[in-house]
């Protein structure tokens, strides 16, 4: 009809009438762009778990586009933590960049539009839109570490950690922490080298200490948007932007292993700490409780350390005749221990039945009791 403009020249040129067209309108707020936060789910038949920032077709209201979502999720303190990938079994939000549409909007997401030889499940997840908000704010855990290589009581120099003034200035105030749990502050940027700052810490720390700063950092959502333009192809195909894991398979490259990023087994060397020494001047002054009795090592062995003991024939029989009777004691004593367990076990079991028996006359008693009330009440009644 004459209110029907084409908008694309190959929409005419390809069109095939056997192929069915469904005509829509769109309202004045879907045609912005902006960022969208929506809830969404892995679809429990897709094998898969999706990654985060792969590329995926969303089809929503009247429009079909590929982008690339950013999965997070909510923590306690209303923080969008991001995930690498999906979860196997729970809700998420992703944030992505497409036309807006009005809260409330349902929407579902594949992995390709026109892919013919996907033999899985194609739909990878559902969602459903949450809100249209231009400052979302997704944050990833990031931790720095850095090395000391001055240190002045409570203040220590430290390099390693950032590269550059500007980045040391924007961590101003930041606290850190040692492998030995000594806190910190980063203060004030050094002009060299590159990136050192001057930091304050509790307690004096070794120059062997590892620095530590775990922080926040916003993630930037790619403005990513290719509308579906299948129709304006003869064979009705369109292939958008492939994921990683397609572009390895067709060059048939494996996945790159980073050799820090494997598990390893620590090996820690035995610290060896220094004995105490004492000054003997400082030992004239100390009273003999506290002194150090440090014997002298002896070259050669004394008599009395080396001598066999050989004991006669009286000693041995009243060695003999002595462990005898502490064996015997030791006999008696337990027989004693388990005779007075089971008479306690007994006078317990005793006293339950007299308690018991209490209980019941005393119930007897308040029952008599109330009954007496009960008809002296009627009576005044």
């Amino acid at each position: 009809s004459s209110g029907i403009n084409a908008e694309y020249g190959e929409m005419v040129e390809f069109l095939d009438p056997h192929y069915p067209l469904v005509v829509g309108g769109v309202a004045s707020l879907e045609h912005q762009m902006g960022m969208l936060q929506t809830r969404t789910k892995r679809h429990r038949w897709y094998p898969k778990v999706l990654k985060n920032q792969d590329p995926v077709v969303v089809s929503l209201g009247w429009r079909r586009f590929q982008t690339r979502p950013v999965y997070s999720i909510q923590d306690h303190n209303l923080r969008q933590r991001m995930l690498k990938y999906t979860p196997e079994h729970m809700h998420c939000h992703a944030t992505f960049y497409g036309p807006l549409a009005p809260p409330n909007t349902t929407f579902i997401a594949t992995q390709g539009a026109t892919d013919k030889k996907t033999s899985s499940f194609r739909i990878v997840a559902t969602g459903v839109v949450l809100g249209l908000n231009k400052t979302i704010e997704v944050v990833k855990k990031l931790k720095l570490t850095g090395t000391p290589y001055k240190i002045f009581k409570n203040t220590a120099f430290l390099k390693g950690m950032f590269s550059s003034i500007l980045e040391v200035s924007k961590f101003e105030g930041a606290m850190l922490k040692t492998v030995s749990g000594i806190r910190g502050q980063v203060k004030r940027a050094l002009s060299a080298p590159p990136g050192a700052f001057r930091a304050s810490f509790e307690d004096k720390i070794q120059i062997s200490d590892i620095v530590f700063l775990r922080c926040w950092v916003n993630v930037e959502i790619p403005k990513f948007y290719a509308p579906v333009i299948n129709l304006l192809s003869p064979d009705k195909t369109w292939s958008g932007m492939r994921t990683v894991g397609e572009l390895r398979r067709e060059k048939g490259e494996t996945i790159p292993v980073n050799q820090d990023s494997l598990y390893k087994d620590i090996e820690r060397k035995q610290k060896v700490f220094k004995p105490l020494v004492v000054s003997k001047s400082l030992q004239k002054d100390l009273p003999f409780k506290t002194k150090p009795k440090v014997e002298k090592k002896r070259k050669k062995e004394l008599y009395v350390t080396k001598r066999a003991v050989v004991s006669e024939p009286g000693e041995r029989r009243l060695t003999t005749l002595m462990q005898q009777l502490l064996t015997a004691q030791k006999e008696s004593d337990a027989k004693k221990l388990q005779k007075k367990k089971k008479e306690k076990e007994k006078y317990l079991a005793g006293q339950a039945k007299i308690t018991a028996k209490r209980g019941e006359k005393a119930k007897e008693r308040r029952k008599v009791f109330y009954q007496k009330n009960a008809k002296k009440d009627q009576a005044e009644d």
